[in-house]
């Protein structure tokens, strides 16, 4: 994967409307990720980390993304546990793992659990 590619693919995760199964839409909606989606999303926050992780800036529509995907991913998480949704079991750490890769972007360094 290139960075290309994973910037695209990060991006369509949060903000595809031709795409009901985005993962922050399947949050949203109570459904766990497709299977492959969180694997898929940690390698592209890689990619992307790597290829930016000397850059002075991020541009805004990738930033975005890093934020809903950072943040808005474990408030729909949390909003579905209150409202009973039965998350697989590792769920939580693997958006932790999303969150701690989008903030590794901003900082500039990796961060790990």
């Amino acid at each position: 994967m290139n960075y290309e590619i994973a910037r695209k693919l990060l991006i369509d995760q949060t903000t595809s409307p031709d795409n009901p199964d985005t993962l922050l839409t399947r949050l949203q909606q109570g459904k766990p990720p497709v299977p492959g989606q969180v694997t898929s999303i940690l390698l592209a926050l890689k990619v992307v980390f790597e290829a930016l992780k000397t850059a002075p800036s991020l541009d805004r529509e990738l930033a975005f993304a890093l934020y809903q995907l950072g943040i808005k991913a474990q408030k729909f998480f949390v909003m579905g546990r209150k409202a009973g949704v039965d998350w697989p079991p590792l769920l939580n750490e693997d958006l932790v793992r999303i969150s701690l890769a989008s903030e590794s972007i901003f900082s500039g360094t990796w961060q790990t659990l």
